[in-house]
């Protein structure tokens, strides 16, 4: 995930960056809109943390420029203005969220996973297998029309299997996309996780969707149609 800081305070600036590479992220950090406006134009951003308080353009105009440009990515405004108008005005420019100084990274980090995770789910489309649609932005499943709630685990598990529809997938494959490391032949996480998954897709219906392939793995159905 590349993440562009435009802060004009140094100090705040490499609390910023040293926070968001902390968790993983890449950044790039400029001090002013004009430097922004060149950085967005030469590379894909996943979010923009956006201060308030630039020198020249403010950062309402920043954001307002960086829409009319067509740059999608989720931005978030950091501002020391804590009335109502700014906010208003923030979200107004085509801001998706703001937080207002001082603030704790613990915060400032829990609203970027937010809105990045919010973004990928919007750019992605739902997954059909005959009856059963996944929505990646509730995060939720349907069978017939039912809504089940699913777990972050269950919801991991249903993704890849419904990915691989009506193909026998091995139980290390699964355990290797899905929990990301080799099964030994002891470790029955997954036997748990397909239980979860069933008592919540299957119990009470005709026709089982998640199949047990004896000896190899298990197959999601892709033509079950009620």
């Amino acid at each position: 995930m590349n993440i562009l800081i435009i802060e004009d305070d140094v100090q705040d600036a490499n609390l910023f960056g040293v926070a968001m590479r902390g968790e993983g992220y890449s950044t790039d950090t400029v001090n002013n809109g004009e430097k922004a406006m060149d950085n967005v134009t030469k590379k894909t951003y996943d979010l923009i943390l956006l201060d308030v308080s630039l020198p020249g353009k403010d950062g309402f105009a920043v954001c307002r420029q960086f829409r009319a440009m067509g740059v999608t990515a989720p931005i978030l405004l950091i501002t020391g203005r804590d009335d109502d108008d700014d906010k208003v005005e923030g979200l107004d420019s085509g801001a998706d969220d703001y937080v207002v100084k001082p603030c704790s990274l613990k915060e400032l980090l829990a609203r970027v996973r937010a809105l990045t995770r919010r973004h990928v789910a919007v750019s992605l489309p739902r997954l059909e297998a005959g009856c059963l649609i996944l929505d990646p932005v509730s995060r939720k499943a349907t069978r017939s029309g039912k809504v089940i709630s699913l777990s972050t685990t269950e919801y991991n598990l249903l993704d890849f299997l419904m990915k691989n529809a009506g193909r026998t997938l091995t139980r290390n494959e699964i355990l290797l996309n899905v929990w990301q490391y080799d099964f030994d032949g002891n470790d029955n996480v997954l036997d748990v996780y397909i239980s979860y998954l069933r008592n919540k897709i299957d119990r009470g219906t005709v026709e089982q969707i998640i199949q047990t392939i004896r000896g190899v793995g298990f197959r999601l159905r892709d033509d079950v149609q009620e």
